[in-house]
């Protein structure tokens, strides 16, 4: 069998998993602090004896799409909206992940959470006194007014990363993790805004496109598969002649 079959099969794959993940993105255009997700590729040369006169699609990790989403006022005392680059850190199955869903909410015993996994903060996961009011600073430091006091007390800090673009990944659960593995460092410069939430970075007209192109595409790789059939009939004619 020719090579050619090795490029338009996976040439075919790489258009079908391609537009998995703009199908995925479309889903999740009004998902809080979503993170678009583009396929990525390269291309290989296919092993073998001979000339490396064919070569085929190799499928890498999903890159994430680092644009920031629109920012707009809820008004939520619990709402956490991150400015410019940086993520929340939560836990996700005993592993620390990261996220720009800035939804919290507050369970029964105080416990701060967002998308049902703990927030952390610079000593663990956070759990809040009783209050009778709630303040987030730019910092991402949390302060209450207790029940029966008149002042604000600072009682937590949320935990603030910011990895490098290149450096993003997602887990199963589609939290953001760094793709070396491991936790990533607090970093003081990220800069948050209460009463806020970040929509996600999706643009519904960009996934459209992008998913009709990659159905022309997959249609001009089946188009290919029919030339390769007829090149591999033809060849065992002349053999058989």
């Amino acid at each position: 069998m020719d090579a050619l079959i090795f490029t338009v099969m996976s040439g075919a794959n790489r258009a079908l998993k391609a537009q998995q993940i703009h199908a995925n993105n479309l889903a999740n255009s009004e998902t809080t602090g979503f993170r678009a997700d583009f396929g990525v590729a390269r291309s290989q040369a296919v092993p073998g004896t001979g000339f490396d006169a064919r070569h085929m699609t190799r499928l890498e990790p999903a890159a994430v799409n680092s644009r920031a989403g629109a920012i707009h006022a809820t008004g939520r005392e619990l709402d956490v909206a991150i400015e410019g680059e940086g993520f929340l850190a939560v836990l996700d199955k005993g592993q620390e992940v990261y996220t720009r869903a800035g939804n919290l909410n507050i369970g029964p015993d105080g416990a701060l959470s967002v998308l049902g996994r703990p927030v952390l903060g610079d000593g663990g996961a956070i759990t809040l006194p009783p209050f009778s009011q709630l303040a987030i600073a730019s910092d991402g430091t949390l302060s209450v007014q207790a029940q029966g006091e008149s002042v604000m007390q600072p009682v937590a800090r949320l935990k603030l990363v910011r990895p490098a673009p290149e450096e993003l990944g997602k887990n199963a659960s589609g939290f953001i993790i760094s793709r070396a593995g491991g936790v990533l460092p607090a970093d003081d410069s990220v800069r948050v805004k209460g009463g806020h939430l970040e929509r996600s970075n999706v643009s519904a007209v960009e996934e459209m496109i992008a998913t009709m192109a990659l159905g022309r595409d997959f249609e001009l790789q089946m188009k290919m598969f029919n030339t390769a059939g007829e090149i591999a009939d033809a060849g065992n004619r002349l053999v058989r002649a």
